[in-house]
């Protein structure tokens, strides 16, 4: 076989395809990309791993600047991340541009779960970036982990990250449930988007009445995915017991009170800025997310 000849050719090809076929040219890409890729890693093992310098060298030439070493490295990269049986299927879902940035991943369960959030979120190559960088697969709890492995239900808290990271441009001194609460609605899509997908803002400081006390939730949301209302409580200190039975209070009036009957069970959210894992273990409740929060 001419792997020069072949490679050649099906970019020339995709240059014509992403003309005519606008609709379909980013799938096209990747298809041939991962075609090229695989005649990439023949050609290395025949010809040794400086082919791609001279093939890079002569398609520069011949078909366009953008099809230098690196891009050629990627292609091969790409063909050997998605040759693995576990991840293959998923190899079409994304864009080239979305793929590039998931070639330093080494983890096949990391890779897979940044596939699917771009692919469930339609996450930007940018959004996609970020929540690499932020590391948003390393803070998810074990269990989640688990259960993303073994393909088990998933629930509104199990993607919720430890730690959730608050966006503090200004650098602002939080030492207040208030100021974290201020802090947090300064850029709330941002945080939403931070706890998972699909969350809306209902309200803040959100009064409820209980016997004869006014009370107030710190955020009231709503997950549509999950069809049911979510109850957040900030909190500046570690973790103490107190806090769930305040977070189950302000969950089960919202399921008597809130709630409609096509509506799931309300879900909470505890948010301090350190959790104490062996009390937890004791005084957990399974409707109930508590994370830490960092400033970023």
């Amino acid at each position: 076989m001419n792997y020069y000849n072949e490679i050649k050719n099906k970019l020339i090809d995709n240059e014509v395809y992403s003309r005519i076929k606008d609709y379909s040219k980013e799938r096209h890409k990747v298809i041939i990309y991962f075609e090229i890729g695989k005649l990439l890693n023949e050609a290395g093992g025949k010809y040794g791993d400086n082919i791609i310098d001279e093939y890079s060298k002569k398609l520069v030439i011949e078909v366009g600047k953008k099809y230098n070493r690196r891009t050629l490295f990627r292609m091969k990269q790409f063909y050997n991340m998605f040759s693995d049986e576990k991840v293959s299927p998923m190899a079409t879902q994304l864009t080239w541009s979305h793929y590039s940035e998931l070639l330093s991943i080494k983890d096949d369960n990391e890779l897979i779960y940044y596939i699917n959030i771009a692919y469930e979120r339609n996450l930007s190559k940018r959004e996609l970036r970020e929540k690499i960088k932020n590391k948003e697969y390393q803070r998810m709890p074990i269990e989640t982990k688990n259960k993303i492995v073994s393909k088990d239900k998933i629930e509104v808290k199990d993607l919720v990250p430890n730690p959730i990271l608050i966006r503090n441009r200004n650098n602002t001194e939080i030492v207040t449930e208030k100021a974290l609460h201020n802090l947090i609605l300064e850029d709330i899509e941002s945080f939403m988007k931070e706890l998972g997908n699909s969350f809306s803002f209902i309200g803040s400081e959100y009064k409820i009445k209980i016997g004869d006390r006014n009370h107030y939730i710190d955020l009231l949301l709503f997950n549509i995915k999950y069809n049911c209302y979510v109850a957040v409580e900030l909190k500046v200190t570690e973790f103490k017991v107190e806090y769930i039975s305040q977070v189950q209070k302000y969950m089960n009036y919202i399921d008597k009170n809130i709630k409609q009957v096509s509506n799931n069970n309300t879900m909470g959210i505890l948010i301090c800025k350190r959790e104490n894992k062996f009390v937890i273990e004791y005084c957990s409740d399974e409707r109930i997310a508590v994370r830490e929060y960092e400033l970023v």
